[in-house]
């Protein structure tokens, strides 16, 4: 990007991914630099990092960008983190706390509580937010019983992407979409809800103030030495990543909805108000004020497939970085006809996070026979992962209309994997293997916020112009027809599986507090 071409600066930061894109305001260019920043687990089931590792990751992956942009104006910088994460902040601003990312599961008992006293519905209903580990409410309230002394050291709570934004502006403030997605929010009346309030042990004056998604701060003078930006630069705060992923991939319209499939899934759409389903299971976060995202995300998505691929085939390793599965073992799956010869599997092998429980029946293969093949086990995961989202599509629809799907992700780079998720979706589909959504969305967030463009729709359109990154996919439909008939049988076979869990847990029972060692010396091969 020579001198003279303007661009937009897109800072989005996950739990252990940092990706830096510039956009041309002409849609003729994009350049992206990445981070990692691997997940630390001191504790099994806590998943956190160090929030000074991903602000340096984050100076650096900006430095590197701007540097790239040989002297292109950079009309401002436009923000996205992972949602659901949590820091605790001392009266100097200084971490007291890790950052505790979405995948920290510390608060599995205290969410299993608000289920079971039947709190979860209305916390869900004002907060548009599941109670799950994941939320920051089960996050706090975990910190109250376990961390009491820790708690009156801390001045702050906030998100990730709060502290970015004070690292970068020197402004401590939250906004609409993050606040949205801690389950402390009264999504109806857009403020702190008190009673929630009450209940986690938390006061208003420690939690950041509410700014929209499109309010504009400046870049200080010490990041903008840091990244190699003038001082005084636009940052547009920003939102959540799957609300940008929504507008990153144009699904925004009334009736379509974005499907991500890497390592995990989801499936949102855009209401333009809050909407909150009575089931506990979807959650509502919102773009802008009058943009709010629906949907549910799943824990198994492409990284079922990896699993079978390094457990079934293991002389098909996946490359590095590879969420899904190696190309090689998807072509054995694609010599497999539709439907596995009769070989179903339920892939619930992690927490999935669309169930209100917050997981799933038991990960099973049924119907297995002597002439199945790994191709078969790998066809039947993907086909199981596919007809996961499918019901998660049709529970969506059951809230609000969804007619047409956009796909995107890691994993529709494959063939396969579009023709398998068209088919059960059975409805008009596009899709792109594109892994920057999230990038994108948040530059044409920020371009709408510093009015260079008329409304989103436009800021994408204008950014990533005629849609080149997304083609139609075909439905086919008899491989259309044979899934349809599979997904009628579903219900009844989670309901089987399920049994057979209870069964197994009573089985393991007695056997819960077994030990090697405890045996006598010759049990064990002494």
């Amino acid at each position: 990007m020579g001198p003279g071409r303007r661009v937009i600066l897109a800072v989005d930061v996950g739990a252990t991914t940092v990706r830096v894109a510039s956009f041309a305001l002409d849609g003729t260019a994009r350049h992206v630099e990445t981070r990692q920043c691997p997940l630390l687990q001191p504790v099994p089931g806590w998943l956190v990092q160090e929030p000074g590792v991903l602000v340096a990751a984050t100076l650096a992956a900006m430095s590197t960008c701007v540097a790239d942009t040989a002297g292109a104006e950079v009309v401002a910088v436009a923000l996205s983190s992972a949602r659901y994460g949590l820091i605790g902040l001392d009266a100097a601003l200084t971490p007291v706390t890790p950052l505790l990312t979405r995948h920290d599961s510390r608060s599995a008992e205290v969410a299993r509580d608000l289920r079971f006293s039947g709190q979860s519905r209305e916390l869900h209903r004002l907060s548009g937010t599941p109670v799950h580990p994941s939320s920051p409410l089960c996050k706090l309230m975990w910190f109250a019983r376990h961390e009491p002394y820790l708690c009156t050291a801390t001045r702050w709570w906030v998100g990730l992407k709060d502290y970015l934004v004070h690292r970068l502006t020197g402004t401590l403030v939250t906004e609409l979409s993050s606040a949205s997605g801690t389950g402390l929010f009264d999504v109806h009346r857009r403020v702190w809800s008190p009673a929630v309030l009450d209940l986690v042990g938390v006061s208003e004056s420690q939690l950041p103030p509410v700014l929209p998604t499109t309010a504009v701060l400046r870049l200080s003078a010490t990041a903008g030495r840091a990244v190699g930006l003038p001082p005084g630069t636009p940052v547009v705060v920003g939102a959540g990543d799957g609300p940008l992923r929504s507008l990153g991939t144009a699904a925004i319209g009334s009736t379509v909805a974005g499907l991500t499939l890497g390592a995990t899934g989801s499936l949102r759409t855009v209401v333009t108000a809050p909407l909150v389903d009575a089931t506990e299971t979807f959650s509502c976060g919102a773009l802008t004020e009058d943009a709010w995202v629906v949907g549910a995300a799943v824990g198994n998505g492409g990284n079922v497939v990896r699993w079978a691929g390094h457990t079934l085939a293991p002389d098909h390793p996946p490359s590095s970085g590879d969420d899904c599965a190696p190309p090689a073992l998807l072509r054995l799956a694609e010599r497999v006809a539709p439907g596995s010869d009769g070989l179903v599997m339920l892939p619930c092998l992690w927490d999935d996070r669309a169930l209100p429980e917050g997981s799933g029946p038991l990960g099973a293969y049924l119907g297995l026979r002597g002439h199945h093949s790994r191709g078969h086990l790998v066809r039947a995961a993907v086909e199981g992962v596919c007809l996961q989202l499918g019901g998660v599509r049709d529970r969506l629809a059951e809230l609000t209309p969804v007619r047409s799907v956009h796909l995107s992700g890691d994993a529709f780079r494959s063939l396969l994997w579009r023709q398998v998720m068209a088919a059960v979706l059975d409805c008009p589909v596009r899709a792109s293997g594109e892994t920057d959504d999230v990038a994108l969305g948040a530059a044409a967030l920020g371009l709408f916020a510093i009015g260079l463009a008329p409304d989103l729709q436009g800021a994408v359109t204008q950014l990533d112009p005629e849609g080149t990154r997304s083609e139609p996919v075909a439905v086919d439909p008899a491989l259309a027809s044979a899934y349809r008939g599979l997904r009628t049988k579903l219900p009844a076979l989670r309901t089987m599986v399920g049994r057979v869990g209870e069964i197994l847990d009573e089985a393991a029972s007695p056997h819960v507090g077994w030990r090697a060692d405890a045996l006598p010396r010759d049990a064990v091969g002494g």
